[in-house]
């Protein structure tokens, strides 16, 4: 691992606070880059994350893809955490938590839109952040691929009738344009980038291909981080002035990351999957599509509501909560590169 890779978590610390500094320091700046955007989609945002998939998607092999239905039980282990447990998890904490636990500090209307936005978070698995998570854990590219393009594939016909059930309404309007504009910006441009760069590389040598990808590995880590600059740079003001609330909506949050992660785990010790394809199905299940979740947030309950905080919060605490995650698939990876199996650790 290079000096950017080794110390990441230190940068991306220093990337938060930075990004809390500037937002108070220079709030213009960041309302001039948040209102680049289309579709609830920041194009600057945008462009940051394809510099972190970038380099994964060079590693694609086509030729491989193919293969990955000949060992379906990555893939089954991620849509059944995404879909069947996942968004009814993440309701059952709201409501253990605003509607019980935190009742004598949170008023009754806010902690239910609290819990819709949790809910809107369950019910939106990630789509670009998976990328670059499989690649911190060395997780098989072209399998990720599949993962992530099959969950997008679901989420088209799955997302608006789950999140009507849990929310209790009738109608949940899916912001069309959100859903294909972050695909097509976040999985098509990309793939369709590092699948002409493969070609080119390969047309030299098979090695130009990974001395390539190494050279990118550092401009991908400093994607991660102006991401993380701008996301918290973003919300600067809602941080200091509502600090109570983000720890409190925070905590069911952060427990559903971490318990999710280790269903997924255990799934993949049963499943006895390969370790490059247990980390990223275990890390997929807890990142989530914060886009989508709050562009539904905005349109159902409003832009100050207590559902876009709660979108909010959770792009706040999925960075550094991912990155703790992303340590503990690394320090389970058995430790000759020939055993293909999970340690026997939970």
């Amino acid at each position: 691992m290079g000096l950017f890779e080794r110390f990441l978590t230190v940068w991306v610390a220093l990337g938060i606070g930075a990004g809390v500094a500037l937002g108070l320091w220079w709030p213009g700046l960041f309302q001039t880059v948040a209102a680049m955007e289309y579709a609830q989609v920041n194009l600057v945002v945008a462009a940051f994350i394809w510099v972190m998939i970038y380099p994964m998607m060079i590693q694609i092999d086509w030729h491989a893809v193919k293969d990955v239905g000949k060992r379906p039980q990555g893939l089954l282990l991620t849509l059944v955490i995404n879909w069947l447990i996942k968004p009814f998890t993440m309701a059952a904490l709201g409501v253990l938590f605003f509607k019980y636990l935190f009742a004598p500090w949170v008023d009754p209307q806010s902690a239910s839109e609290y819990i819709a936005g949790m809910i809107l978070l369950g019910v939106a698995p990630c789509t670009a952040m998976v990328f670059v998570w499989s690649q911190l854990v060395k997780g098989d590219a072209n399998y990720t691929l599949v993962q992530v393009s099959v969950n997008d594939l679901i989420m088209v016909f799955a997302f608006a009738p789950i999140a009507a059930l849990l929310l209790g309404v009738t109608d949940v309007t899916v912001p069309w344009e959100t859903l294909v504009l972050s695909t097509v910006l976040y999985v098509v441009l990309p793939l369709m980038a590092g699948m002409l760069t493969r070609h080119l590389l390969l047309k030299r040598s098979a090695q130009a291909v990974s001395s390539y990808v190494t050279r990118l590995k550092p401009w991908s880590v400093l994607g991660l981080i102006a991401t993380v600059v701008l996301l918290f740079g973003f919300q600067a003001q809602t941080i200091v002035a509502q600090p109570g609330v983000i720890a409190l909506i925070a905590v069911p949050l952060v427990l559903q990351s971490y318990g999710i992660f280790f269903i997924g785990w255990w799934g993949a010790r049963m499943l006895k999957l390969p370790h490059d394809i247990a980390g990223p199905a275990c890390l997929i299940g807890t990142s989530n599509f914060f886009e989508l979740a709050v562009a539904v947030a905005i349109s159902l309950f409003g832009l100050n509501s207590g559902a876009a905080l709660a979108t909010v919060v959770g792009v706040l605490v999925e960075v550094p909560v991912m990155l703790s995650l992303v340590a503990i698939v690394n320090a389970w990876r058995p430790e000759s590169e020939n055993n293909t199996t999970l340690p026997n650790r939970a």
